[in-house]
Order: C-alpha cells, then structure tokens, then sequence
C-alpha cells in the first residue's frame, strides 16, 4: 500500500491494521509444528490455515480458502451474531479446532463445514443438515461436532453419518451455544466441551424463552423487517441456562445443577469436569466437579467478595496430576493458586495460558501496568519467559512456545517461536506514535501524552482527552499500534491524553473496586485529575480548549464530562454510549452498579439523561443503528431529553453499522469528521 494513502483510510481499510498478521495460534502436542492463520498470499484478505515446522522454520500453506470458495462469502445470521459478540471483523477462515494429535483440523466457511488432514494433506467439505456453527473436532480425530439451528450435531468423518445429540424442545432453546450475556460479558464464546477421549459432550442448553425481546430495525430501508433480540437488560429475567451430558449413543444425562452463570467449563485428563459458576450478585463464585456418567456434581470451592468476583481466563482447570488451578485474590493481588498453595508475590496475573506437568504459564503485571510479560510459575519458582519491554502472551505445548510481543518500538506483533520469526504481512502505517508515557498524580495514574509530529514547544494546543477509562480495558499499554489513531488526531493540532483511571485492569483488587457504584465520580474525576496533572507536567497544553471523546464507555465517559464538568471540558463527542445504565445488559451493569430494584438512585445518579438541562457545551453524538449491545436506543432517549431541554446538540445516525464500526468508507470518514466537529467546537 502506497504512502500517499491517507492514515484514517489505511486504519479503516486494515481493520486497524490486522489485516495480514499471523493469529490464532496452536502447537502440536509434539511441539513439532506450530499452526495459525494469515491470508494465502500478503495481497489476500481472507486468512487461510498455516504451518510452521519448528525444526526448520519453513511456514507452510494447509489450507487456501479461495480454493474451496467460488461465491463471495456468505455469513448465516447466527455467526454474525457470534462475530460481533467475539468483536471478529476477519475473513476467510477465522476460527478452527484441532484433535489431540494435530492430525485433523475442522472449520467453517460460509456456514459450510471443512476437514482437513494435516498430516497427509488434502481438504474435504462435510455434508451437513443446515449452516455450521462453531465446528469442533473432538480429541481424537474422528468426529466433528457442530451447531445448525439450535441442534447441536455430530458427522463421523469415516463414514459421513450425521446425527443430532441434543435437540432443541421448544422454539427458544438452543443447545451448544453461549447465550448473550456469556459472550458479551464472560469471553465464553462456546456453549460445548467434549470428553478428551471424544465418547461424549458436555453441552449447555440455552433457553431465551423468559428474556425480554427488543427490536433493532433499519430505518434506511423501511420495507425489512426489524431484528428480533432476546436483550436481558440490567434488573431484567436472563436466560436459563442448564447443562447435560450426551453420548454418541443418544444417552442424555441432565447435570444436576442450578445456577445463576455459567463461567466455564474444562474437562481434561487432569481429573473430572469442572463447572464454574457465580451468583446473580457475582459475589459468589463456586467451582464443581462433575460425574459424567450420573449428572451429579460435589461442590469443591466457594469464594466470596463483598463487592464482585472477576471471571478469570484459563482458569480454573486441572494439572495433569489432578491439582486444581485458579487465579485468587490475595490482598491487592490476583494471585496464582494450584491445589492450596499460592505460588505468585508481586504479580497482577491477568490470565492462566497454559497447564503443564512442571510449570504453568501465566500472563501477569509486575510493578507497571502498562506492561504485561510471560512467566512460567512452578511451586519453586518464576520465570519471566519475555524479555523487552511490551504487552506479551504465549501459547506453549511441551517444550514450544510462541511468544506473540508488541511494544512501542516497533509496529504490530512480533511472534517468535525460539528463534525463528513468523512473517507479518499487515501493512505498515504511514505514521509513528511518540506517546510520552507518565504517571500522573497521587493516584499514579497512567497516562500517555501525544504532540503533533511538528509541534514546536512554546506554542499552545488545545488538549483532546482521548479515553476509554471504564473497567475491563486498557488503553494505556506499551505497545506502538495503541496509540496510531491518537497520534493522527495530535497531528490534526491536538495535544492528545489517553489517561487509564481507577476501575481499569492491571492494578490489583482494590483499584478495580473504586468504581464500585459510582461509575461517573471515579472514571470523570480520574480523566480530570490526568489532565490537570498532565498540563503541570507539559506547559504547552490549553486549558482553556479542552475537548473529550470516546467509544463505549468512552462514548459514556465524554458526554459525562460536558454535562457534568464544563468548566473543564469545552467539547464532546460521545460514540455509541451508554447514558441509562438500566438499558444495559445485566451481568456487567450488575456487577458495578447492583440490581436496579436495590439501588435505584444508583443508577439515577450514574446515568446521563436526567442531566440534559445542564448541557452548555458543544456535543456531538454517534451510533450505529443496527448496534445490538449499546443499542441506539440510549443515543435516541439521551438526544429526545436535549430537544426537550433546549439544548443544541449534534446526533451522527450511522445506518446498518453495529458496536464495531468496521465498514472502511464509515470508519474513515468518522475520524474526519470528528476533527471538523473538534476543531470548530474549540475555535
């Protein structure tokens, strides 16, 4: 791609330059050979399936998603729902599964299922009854599993035989797939685990039957038919989730549990199956074992929290000998637990990667947050696996690990495997970012600080707060492409502050639980608190031109700043945000905010609408129509309660674009516009 290609162009057509890098990895049990996808050629947009050879460092070409597809490519309905839930905006293969052996792999293009042989080549599509939802090869390479319309189905790959073994009983069950709340909320993207040894499943029933339905129409074309969704809205009925045991031989047993959510499930050689479950308060969270054959389950661990309990990646799960792994909190620290041993100090362990016989890889924070390193943690000692500065992760079987590094020095991912480099076809930016990293106030917030590439010191900038700073994401990590699109918008004239405050991850329990019922005091106060300290710090910022935006919960945070605080913030755009907390979904809402029906005047006070009278500020509003998670609905009420008040203000309605923004001629003109309403604004 040329240089004279414009960045806001170039971001919108890479997907924010994802678009060529290797992902989705995968090691042989031998540690052999090292499986991930990227596009069959570095011109090609749709991933196809790869190979490297860890002896020789030879990557490989297993399966070209042009070869097996003549049509454009097709999406069901169902996987684009689950795309959006797993914020996947790929093509071509995005997702497979691999049997123990790395003999055999399963995946689905346009709702049709593939095998391929891994060991002697070739692929092959199976027949089946209706498009395929999330094929899984089991363990052993003999069968695959999937979903189509609910049914969760099996097709012996011998013989071709295709058999339901859980079918749905009414017209909203489902079997085999994450409900909404899951997916959205829990990063549990699968509703079926099959036994190591492939005789059976475990497969989660689904009943939507009791949820509340809201409507999504597309007001650009009246004559379609608006989309039905089953939304449980804060203080809402949410699905009824169950789970059963089925065998290939058509046995079906109910597991005899009730819950609240269902976190996880893990069956492994390590020992039983385990259920993960927590409470509707998400104060209680509670670990089973599970008797496969029988349905009946013994309790192994309850935890409590008086405020919430997170939901922890990759764990909790076995050890090959039987020791049960979780992440616990101890003091301030999420901590590694194995068995009843705790065998992490000083660390903020974010995610369990990997279980093996001597060590367990981890992926945690040490003394900075804004860094997150690889360690492997056996009962003796730790060892940090990654060595330059960055946000780090792995994947690891035997003695292979693939290291996947970012950091401000360099654009994109760096995945190493020993010492051979995987090749990156993602494009260049025509920019480099130069954020200033710091620590700002008593809090230590951290915080990072863009000029314009010409800036000469001595000449003043308006400021442009540019945060996400609600729980669950950082946007203050050591890593170049985190900051491509603000140091664009610096270049535009800005001095731009992305600022982390308190309730985002990386800094331990207690900074998490400060914004425990008060999500507009703790995140507004934290970005006033990171400018104040950050003008102390760089004399060239304005303050008297100080403007905010956001996406999400930025999108929240940013019309929470003009309307409350505009003495400090003289501009807003405010993309896709939440402004009545009681129209958003139950588990995240819930679990910061409490039931509605508790603490309503909690939600009256976090919530914008209410404030309309008080906007004096220029406001710009932007969602997506079709957006099914922060549905339009909370742009709409916020703007009605403005008109009613005699507010002026800007409402952008983006037509058939969802939570993602990932259409390239919307997502470029976003940013330009959005400089234009700035840039006037702050004139």
């Amino acid at each position: 791609m040329g240089n004279d290609i414009s960045f806001p162009r170039q971001q919108a057509r890479t997907q924010r330059f994802t678009v060529g890098a290797p992902r989705t990895f995968a090691v042989a049990a031998d540690g052999s050979r090292v499986f991930f996808l990227r596009p069959a050629t570095a011109t090609s947009r749709a991933n196809g399936l790869w190979e490297l050879n860890t002896a020789t460092g030879v990557e490989r070409l297993l399966v070209d998603p042009a070869a097996l597809l003549t049509d454009p490519e097709d999406l069901p309905a169902e996987e684009k729902a689950r795309r959006e839930r797993t914020r996947e905006s790929g093509a071509g293969i995005v997702g497979y599964a691999l049997s123990r052996d790395a003999a055999v792999a399963s995946f689905t293009l346009s709702g049709r299922l593939f095998v391929a042989d891994l060991e002697k080549g070739g692929v092959r599509e199976l027949q089946t009854r209706g498009d395929v939802i999330d094929p899984r090869v089991d363990p052993t390479g003999s069968r695959v599993a999937y979903v189509t319309r609910g049914t969760l189905r099996v097709v012996e790959l011998d013989s071709g035989e295709d058999f339901a073994v859980a079918v749905p009983d009414g017209e909203d069950v489902t079997f085999g797939l994450a409900e909404f709340i899951a997916a959205e909320e829990m990063s549990r993207y699968r509703g079926y685990w099959w036994e190591p040894d492939g005789t059976r499943l475990i497969a989660a029933r689904v009943n939507n039957a009791s949820v509340q339905r809201w409507y999504i129409a597309d007001p650009a074309n009246p004559g379609s038919a608006a989309t039905e969704i089953a939304y449980p809205a804060a203080g809402t009925t949410n699905a009824a989730v169950s789970l059963h045991v089925v065998s290939m031989d058509g046995t079906f047993v109910p597991v005899l549990l009730e819950f609240d959510y269902l976190n996880d499930v893990h069956w492994s050689s390590g020992g039983a199956p385990l259920i993960t479950t927590q409470s509707r308060d998400q104060r209680t969270r509670k670990i089973y074992s599970l008797a496969a054959e029988t349905g009946s389950v013994t309790e192994l661990v309850t935890e409590t929290d008086p405020t919430w309990i997170e939901v922890t990646g990759g764990a909790p799960a076995w050890t090959p000998d039987g020791r049960l792994v979780r992440i616990v909190g101890s003091g301030d620290e999420y901590a590694l637990q194995v068995g009843d041993d705790v065998l992490t100090e000083g660390l903020q362990v974010r995610r369990v990667l990997d279980v093996a016989d001597d060590s367990i890889l981890v992926a945690a924070s040490a003394d900075d947050p804004t860094q997150v390193h690889v360690y492997a943690v056996s009962a003796t000692h730790t060892e940090q696996l990654s060595t330059e500065d960055g946000v780090h992760s792995a994947v690891r079987s035997g003695e292979t690990v693939v290291l996947i590094s970012s950091s401000l020095d360099y654009f994109g991912a760096k995945v190493t495997v020993g010492k051979h480099e995987i090749e990156s076809w993602a494009d260049t930016p025509v920019l480099k970012a130069s954020p200033r990293m710091l620590v700002l106030g008593e809090r230590g917030l951290r915080a990072a600080l863009l000029l314009p590439s010409d800036h000469v010191p001595g000449t003043k900038l308006p400021v442009l707060m540019d945060p996400y700073g609600g729980p669950h994401a950082q946007r203050v990590v050591s890593s170049q492409n985190a900051f491509l699109a603000p140091q664009w918008l610096a270049d535009q004239g800005f001095a731009v502050i992305v600022a982390d405050g308190r309730g985002t991850p990386g800094r331990g329990l207690a900074w998490e639980r400060a914004i425990a019922f008060d999500f507009a005091g703790a995140t507004l106060e934290d970005q006033v608190g990171a400018l104040q300290a950050a003008a102390a710090q760089e004399p060239d910022l304005d303050l008297t031109r100080v403007a905010i935006r956001g996406w999400s919960y930025g999108g929240y945070l940013s019309a929470l700043a003009v309307l409350r605080r505009p003495d400090v913030f003289h501009a807003g755009i405010a993309g896709a945000p939440v402004t009545d907390w009681r129209l958003y979904d139950t588990h995240y809402t819930e679990r910061y905010l409490g039931h509605p029906d508790d603490k309503p005047d909690v939600y009256d006070s976090n919530s914008l609408i209410a404030d309309a009278d008080k906007l004096s500020r220029p406001l710009m509003i932007i969602h997506g129509l079709a957006d099914d998670n922060v549905v339009a609905a909370h742009t709409l009420r916020l703007s009605s309660a403005l008109l009613a008040a005699g507010r002026p203000h800007t409402v952008l309605p983006l037509s058939g674009v969802t939570h993602m923004t990932p259409q390239e001629q919307v997502a470029e003109n976003l940013l330009l516009l959005q400089v234009d309403f700035l840039k006037q604004a702050l004139s």
